[in-house]
């Protein structure tokens, strides 16, 4: 998953309606997801590019540097055929996925990788 707040493109993508958990697949949107960059791009001129290799790394572990865990993240999202991308107004201290599935202000989706 790409978690993004305040994004450029946040208005742009879909509302994120999910209240099963299966994520919607975002129509006309596409990701490159790159060890250095990740681009996000969308119909028209929309679409962002985020510095992958500085991007903070969830779940890495204590061992893993920001570029090993965004390499994996790379290589399972392209293994996975894209990456569920989803932007909020603000990164929240806890994050509750039920709440912010099912909040009406979320939005993205799941957004198939070019080959």
């Amino acid at each position: 998953m790409l978690l993004l707040a305040d994004a450029p493109v946040h208005d742009a993508l879909p509302l994120l309606i999910a209240p099963d958990g299966a994520v919607p697949l975002c129509e006309g949107w596409s990701i490159v997801p790159r060890l250095t960059l990740c681009v996000v791009d969308g119909p028209g001129d929309q679409g962002l590019v985020v510095p992958a290799l500085a991007a903070p790394v969830v779940g890495g572990g204590d061992e893993a540097t920001p570029s090993s865990g965004m390499g994996d993240w790379c290589a399972d999202a392209e293994q996975a055929g894209g990456a569920v991308v989803l932007s909020l107004d603000h990164i929240p201290e806890e994050l509750d996925w039920s709440a912010v599935l099912s909040s009406g202000t979320a939005r993205g989706g799941f957004i198939p990788a070019l080959v």
